[in-house]
């Protein structure tokens, strides 16, 4: 390992330690490029405080570098890593009154706040170890803080409001796994924070599995309706909540009860008058937890009112905290740092999670579309490359090649995923289509009635067809790493054979780029492309 001055860090991938080492840094650094032969990471300071808010000790990490360094780690490298560590914790919001919370600073820290002119008008008064704050700015003190030079993560200790209490039990006939009992434990201790799984582990299992730990009124976020009918199955076949207690917030039902699930479509409806009229749900009952599902992509309305509710706890699940706009600090100021985080290999080897195989299969644009595709803008682009025709031929040589398993095809150009549909003669599942239809789908699919659907993006989310072993990605979102990591996690359920993840790219295009940054979150989990030219 070689480490730079500018908090780089280059990684060999034929060093024999490798392995060690890219599980050692994925606990307090990220994955920047991951080309065949040198792996680059980067320390930054979100890395490091949410490796702090998971007990990893500063010593081991300081250690291991030194252990695994080619050369004498740079002073300001170590300097930078104690310097950002100490930061998280260095300001603490604990409980003072029934109106007021205490932030709690050093008295260095204190004078330094009283300074900041942004800050002075949420300190009601100051007091001997810090300041004091109204209840209603427990989350925005956070975001404010964060975004200081230098910056101050907070660690929030104060209590939240009981909630409506919610008596249940874990249904007998089934027990949580080990890591999803452990990384429920760890967030009933604080209450609030981020666990990360790899899709097909059972996320769902963990939510309910705090929910019985907590016993109190739950509303239940989820990115479309899909989810929210998964969820709802999991929450009667797994627990004794009878049906009448469980409330659906929809675009087709508006029902609230003591365990709600919510759409974040419904929720960040938005009417003529520029008002969000159903995140009035949120004060609508008194809810004791609220638990967001696929927290990585938490709309920004939604991040708004939960800055004013941090008085619930909050749960957020996800397979990886990547946030194509950037948003991560919001993430970790509102919902919670990340709490528990299981690399994906560690479930493979387990059996938890299905092996999975990568390939990218690379092919050609025709004559046309290259001529096209030169004179484009560069907007243009990745759509001409991306619905490259001669992809059709992979995908037909790839159905036929696993013809005994299912399949999934997805896509991002509607048009493209129609005329694949058309050829290949499967249906085509897109976000225009019906609840009611889809899910008959979905079911024909798991029943074998269906071998291969085509789907667009509605499939990157919470989808449940665990009998999935093959997913052929024809196009996708630019270079969006969490939509690749949720896309091969579509066929991750546990099954006894490995699962077939296919990229197609185009050659000599941006796809090319783009496919490089798509891979970087699963290349940093210990997946390897195999690349294939089908030219």
């Amino acid at each position: 390992m070689i480490i730079q001055s500018d908090f780089s860090l280059f990684v060999e991938t034929q060093d024999p330690l490798y392995e060690e080492e890219r599980d050692f840094l994925s606990l307090f650094a990220q994955l920047e490029k991951s080309p065949e032969y040198i792996h680059t990471y980067k320390i930054t300071p979100l890395s490091l405080w949410n490796a702090a808010a998971m007990r990893i000790k500063l010593e081991f990490v300081i250690e291991g570098l030194k252990k695994f360094s080619r050369f004498p780690v740079p002073e300001n490298i170590i300097f930078f890593i104690k310097d950002y560590y100490s930061r998280y914790g260095k300001i603490k919001i604990r409980d003072f009154d029934e109106d007021f919370y205490l932030l709690e600073t050093s008295p260095a820290d204190q004078v330094f706040l009283k300074k900041q002119r942004k800050m002075v008008h949420i300190f009601e008064k100051e007091v001997e170890n810090g300041f004091l704050i109204r209840k209603l700015n427990r989350g925005t003190v956070k975001q404010y803080l964060i975004e200081l030079d230098p910056p101050y993560p907070v660690e929030d200790t104060a209590s939240f409001l009981p909630g409506t209490p919610l008596a249940f039990h874990l249904k007998d006939h089934w027990q949580p796994r080990d890591y999803q009992t452990e990384a429920a434990k760890i967030f009933h201790q604080t209450g609030y924070g981020v666990i990360v799984l790899p899709c097909g582990s059972g996320k769902t299992v963990v939510g309910l599995a705090a929910m019985s730990m907590i016993q109190i009124s739950t509303l239940i976020l989820v990115p479309h309706h899909a989810a929210l009918k998964q969820w709802e199955k999991e929450i009667l076949e797994k627990t004794d909540i009878p049906k009448e207690m469980i409330g659906e917030y929809s675009g087709s039902k508006k029902n609230i009860k003591p365990v709600t699930i919510a759409t974040y479509q419904v929720l960040t409806f938005q009417n003529k008058e520029g008002i969000f009229p159903h995140l009035k749900i949120f004060f609508e009952n008194n809810w004791g937890l609220i638990i967001y599902d696929e927290v990585h992509i938490l709309p920004a309305p939604v991040f708004k009112i939960t800055a004013e509710i941090q008085t619930a706890r909050r749960l957020g699940l996800t397979a990886t905290l990547i946030r194509e706009d950037g948003k991560e600090k919001d993430v970790f100021t509102l919902v919670g740092p990340k709490r528990y985080d299981v690399p994906w290999k560690e479930l493979e080897k387990r059996a938890y999670i299905a092996s999975g195989i990568c390939h990218e299969c690379k092919i050609s644009l025709n004559d046309s579309d290259r001529i096209k595709y030169y004179s484009a803008t560069k907007r243009e682009k990745p759509k001409i490359s991306g619905e490259n025709e001669n992809k059709l031929f992979i995908v037909k040589e790839l159905i036929q090649k696993h013809s005994k398993e299912k399949i999934l095809v997805i896509g991002q150009y509607l048009d493209q995923l129609a005329s694949i549909a058309k050829d290949i003669d499967a249906p085509l599942i897109t976000g225009a289509m019906s609840n009611s239809k889809r899910e008959k789908l979905y079911q024909s699919f798991k029943d074998g009635e269906i071998t291969v659907l085509v789907v667009s993006k509605v499939a990157n989310l919470a989808l449940d067809i665990p009998d999935a072993s093959v997913a052929i990605q024809v196009s996708g979102t630019f270079g969006s790493r969490q939509e690749e990591a949720q896309r091969l996690g579509r066929i991750l359920r546990p099954k006894d054979h490995p699962a077939y993840f296919y990229s197609i790219v185009t050659k000599d295009t941006v796809e090319e780029d783009f496919s490089l940054k798509r891979q970087m979150f699963l290349t940093e989990q210990g997946y390897k492309y195999l690349i294939e030219d089908w030219d």
